[in-house]
Formats: structure tokens, sequence, C-alpha cells
């Protein structure tokens, strides 16, 4: 698709605010558009922090690198990146035999195993004794367990969906050594005043240095102050408190092992849930809590105990969440990205995928329709629409949990905020019905693909008791899982340690 030609030669875009969002918006503008002739401007005060710490991505992150023509070994080392394949969930459900579960990224060898877990999990929701566990059906499953890189031996014809691991800090930096070198121009000032035309456009913003930076359009990365959107443009903001309580976090390293791990490690903890990030050079751990339930202080030392730190002089990061999303993410001449438009507790690792697709739907549609405007109302429903998307899914964590240790898990439980689309889906799941086939017809909105919601359900242990098998049990003798797990194994053999993956040299 070609850009609008007369309208968009020549313009300039000023991005407020760096980081993973700022820098990323940065690198996919000025690789999209300046052979069109358009300037971007990156402006991000010296003294102000980001939230960045160790995180994961989805496959999503790959494919923003590889649009803009980054490979691995490029960036990798520098920002002390692993591969990841999935995400474990430990401790969510208490249902004896779903304690634990995977939820991989796609890889080709599914297309042999999926359907047979399918299968399973129709049986076992008609109360058939059947294995219906999803650990055993999926590739990635298994490349977690034994800490394989998802990179396939050259000879093995099967490719494996997957995300990284990184240091957001340092991937920033990566990021807007390769904006500038491109030709984005870097400005170190703090805005203290935005100014607007008659219209009530942003017109420039004015520095702390005596600068005036002005734009044609606009791109608030300002974090959760959302400088632009929401304190100058007044774009009502929606929380999702009411189904999403974790609204804190705090932050604390530990040593990296021999083996480096190929996945985030996800673990419920009494007042929310403890992530595991593995870098090359330690481990990021984090404690998502609802400050409701907890103080801070109850948290870290919750951490702390966790990780064996309880007599650590480690410091500890406390963190500030705003969970939800702005009304519209593009208004008059101005869009928001990342934490400016809108945050989901970080579970699946879904920043950085609103960040992409925002910045993806913005360039699509500007190219289609113009920067004045023309297709702005479809962009926020469209934007809106993903960030729906992906509160249902986190929130199906929570409601389906079985734990009830504390008031924090049995408020999440009982917890009827649901959105029609999420009742749907676990209505579909609970009658038996095919996940797969009522997503496809009913058109039920959701980013996340069955394969994801049939693992999440499935890996909590949503069944039934088991009934009496029938006389003819047919379903009994079409799963052989022996067969399974010795092509899920012959699978994995052509698969070498993420250590020795890592190995870019």
């Amino acid at each position: 698709m070609t850009m609008n030609t007369g309208t968009h030669q020549n313009k300039s875009i000023v991005i407020l605010g760096g980081g993973t969002a700022g820098w990323i918006t940065a690198n996919a503008l000025i690789h999209r558009w300046a052979d069109r002739g358009v300037a971007v401007t990156l402006i991000e005060s010296p003294d102000i922090g980001t939230v960045g710490v160790g995180e994961g991505s989805t496959p999503r992150l790959k494919r923003f690198f590889d649009a803009i023509g980054v490979a691995e070994p490029e960036w990798m080392p520098k920002c002390n990146a692993t591969y990841k394949v999935g995400i474990s969930f430990a401790n969510w459900s208490t249902k004896a035999g779903f304690e634990r579960y995977f939820h991989p990224f796609p890889s080709q060898a599914d297309r042999h195993t999926a359907t047979a877990y399918y299968f399973n999990t129709y049986a076992r929701r008609l109360g058939i004794d059947l294995h219906a566990h999803p650990d055993r059906f999926f590739l990635a499953a298994r490349l977690a367990e034994n800490r394989q890189g998802p990179k396939p031996d050259e000879n093995f014809p099967i490719v494996v969906e997957y995300g990284y691991h990184f240091d957001a800090n340092l991937l920033g930096d990566f990021l807007r050594s390769r904006a500038i070198a491109r030709g984005v121009a870097h400005v170190q000032a703090k805005v203290v005043e935005v100014m607007q035309s008659a219209d009530g456009d942003i017109r420039e913003l004015l520095t702390d240095s005596g600068q005036s930076i002005a734009g044609d359009f606009f791109v608030d990365c300002s974090g959760f102050r959302s400088q632009l959107l929401q304190q100058t443009l007044r774009i009502p903001f929606r929380s999702f408190a009411a189904n999403l309580f974790n609204d804190s976090a705090v932050v604390l390293p530990t040593e990296q092992s021999a083996q480096i791990g190929s996945q985030t490690i996800s673990t419920a903890m009494k007042y929310g849930w403890a992530w595991e990030i593995p870098l090359t050079h330690r481990i990021g751990n984090g404690y998502v809590y609802s400050s409701g339930y907890c103080s801070a202080d109850e948290a870290e030392t919750e951490l702390r105990a966790r990780l064996g730190l309880l007599e650590s002089d480690t410091p500890a990061r406390h963190l500030k969440m705003k969970v939800g999303r702005v009304e519209s993410h593009w208004h008059r001449n101005c869009l928001g990205v990342g934490l400016s438009q809108g945050f989901i507790e970080p579970l699946e690792a879904t920043a950085l995928n609103l960040v992409c697709n925002t910045v993806d739907d913005f360039i699509t549609t500007v190219e289609a329709h113009g920067l004045e405007g023309d297709g702005r109302d479809g962009l926020n429903d469209r934007v809106n629409q993903g960030f729906e998307n992906v509160r249902d899914y986190i929130v199906a964590h929570y409601i389906v949990n079985s734990r009830s240790d504390t008031d924090y898990w049995r408020r999440n439980g009982s917890n009827g905020e649901v959105s029609p689309a999420l009742r749907q889906i676990l209505e579909i799941w609970k009658t038996g019905k095919s996940l797969s086939l009522e997503i496809e017809r009913q058109k039920i909105p959701t980013s996340y693909t069955a394969m994801s919601w049939y693992c999440l359900l499935g890996g909590y242990g949503i069944y039934p008791d088991i009934r009496p098998a029938p006389a003819d049990n047919a379903a009994g003798r079409k799963v052989n899982m022996a067969e399974i797990d010795a092509y899920i194994g012959r699978c994995a053999m052509n698969f070498r340690l993420q250590n020795e993956q890592l190995q870019f040299s």
C-alpha cells in the first residue's frame, strides 16, 4: 500500500517519550516513511526514568524486528536477551493433576497433536476419563521442560514460533541508537508546556531548555503520565479495576543458573502472582499484587521469602500500575502508544503486542486515509477491541482459579464483572461444545486463538467429575498417548539447549 500522495509528503511527526514504546514507534515510522520525506523527532527527558524491568514478549516482537530488518545477533546479546517458547503457570489451580500447566507458542508440529488434545478435552468435558492436560500435546512445552531453544537443527523442517526475554532498558538503548542512525532526531529535554491551536490540535511542545518543537502530528509515549492524550487533550481513561484487581508490583533480581530456561514462569501468590524471567546475566523476578489486599512491605517480604532473600540487602523496586485504557487512542493530531494509551497487567506479556499493533494499524490507516483523520474512528475501534480481548483472556485466569486461601483469590473467583464475550466462551466450554467452531461461527471477538483458550481452560482442569465409561467407549480408543509422547519426544531431539542457541559469535 502506498502513502496517500500529496497529504503526507514532508510531514513532521513528534514523539514525546522514549522507552521501549517510544523507540519502537520511532523505528517503525522512520523505516516505513523516511523515503517519503517524513521527519521523525523524539523528545525524552533524562530526568524521567522508564518503568522497564526484565520483560518478556510474544512472537509479535520478532515480527517487528523482521519488519525493520534487525537480525537477532545484532540486538539480543546487547540486551541480555533469551528465547521464550511460552509461559508456565504454577499454583493457579488446586485441582489434582492440574496444579501447573504450560501456555505454548505455536509450532508446526502441533498440527499433528493439537487435534488429539481438542478431542480429549471434548470427551473429558463429557465426563469421559481421558488425558486432557495440555502439556503432553505441544512441542513448546517439552522444549521448555528441557530448557531448549526454539531454533531447530538445519535438517528438521519444523518452525516453532517464539518470543524473547530481555532487559527493557537495554532494548530501549539499542532501539534508540538504531533510530538515530536511521535519521530520527533525538532531543533530550523535558516538555514543560503543550501549545494548542485554536481548533484544539497540538501545535508545539515547549521544553525546559527553551526549545519550541512544532509538528504536524504527535505521538504520546510519555507513560502513565499521558501528558498529551490524557492531560492535554483530556481523553477519558477507562479503568479495568472492577475485574483486574492488581495495581502494584515489586521487583528483585537473582542469579542465573548454569542452564538458562526458555520459559517465563508465573506462580500464584497470596495476593497476586510472581514472575520469573530468565535473562543471560540474571533472573528477573517480580510480584504483581493488589494493594487493596496487602501492603508494599508485605508483598516485598512474601517475594523475598519465595526467593530466599529475607536476609539479603539486594534492593527491591516498587512500581504502581494504572490498568485500563483510554477511550480514544487517536484524537485530533495525537496518537497514544504504550502506557499513555493503556496497560493490562503483564500476565501474558501483551504490552508490546499492543504497542506494535497500534503503530502498525496507524501506519496502515494513514497510508489508506491520510493523517487528517478519515480512518481515525476505525483505528480506535480496532485498538479498543484489542485491549478488550486481552483483558478478557487475562480475566479468565482469575475467575476460573480454584484457590480459596485468601480473600483476594475468593473474590477473584466469584467476580461477576465478566464481559459478554468471555461469559460466552466459558459457557461454550462448560457445555462441551467445540470452542474452535463456536469462535469461528459466532465471530466471538478474541485476540487469542482457540489453542490458547483450550490450554488455559484445560490446564486449569475445568472439567466435570469422571462418569462411568459407556460400554462402547469409542473415545478412549482414538488417542494413543504413547504415540503422542514419542512424536513430541522425537521432535524435541532436533533442538539444542537454550545456552547453545544463544552463542551468536
